[in-house]
């Protein structure tokens, strides 16, 4: 059995771990952080000022007419996962890994999956719904097993 390459990811972080063969060991290949994560979330605690998300009518009358809007956030984020499929299909053309192993938050799952190119997609052993990218050590290996495990019931 080869490597193995599990991205962990959430809108805001991701990890690229690797796993050789059989073993329990897990080598951190790559670290990701979405550039855009903080003024996000200092946006959304009102932390920033701006008038960037107000909703400005068409009409030129007093009635309201919205448009419908993607957030900043929804738009980041898949800004972000476009940089993680991208990174995930150059490996995988350059045969850095014989199967992947996706392990992310849902939003996050659901965006990146799509993106992969067809080397990716054809490696792709599974997909797990969780966010495991604040564990460490030990505790981020047995997290990581055990969705591995659990995908496979």
């Amino acid at each position: 059995m080869g490597k193995t390459w599990i991205l962990l990811a959430n809108s805001h972080r991701a990890r690229c771990l690797e796993k050789n063969g059989t073993g329990r060991d897990l080598l951190e290949v790559a670290d990701f952080v979405n550039p855009h994560y903080k003024l996000d979330n200092r946006k959304a605690l009102g932390d920033v000022s701006g008038d960037a998300d107000k909703g400005h009518g068409r009409t030129g009358h007093s009635g309201t007419q919205f448009e419908p809007r993607t957030s900043t956030q929804a738009k980041e984020r898949a800004s972000f996962a476009r940089q993680l499929a991208d990174y995930l299909n150059q490996h995988s053309s350059e045969h850095h890994f014989e199967s992947l192993v996706l392990i992310a938050s849902s939003p996050m799952l659901g965006q990146v999956e799509p993106l992969l190119g067809h080397a990716a997609k054809q490696s792709l052993q599974k997909s797990v719904v969780a966010d495991l990218t604040s564990y460490q050590k030990n505790e981020l290996r047995q997290r990581v097993h055990r969705a591995m495990a659990l995908s496979e019931s």
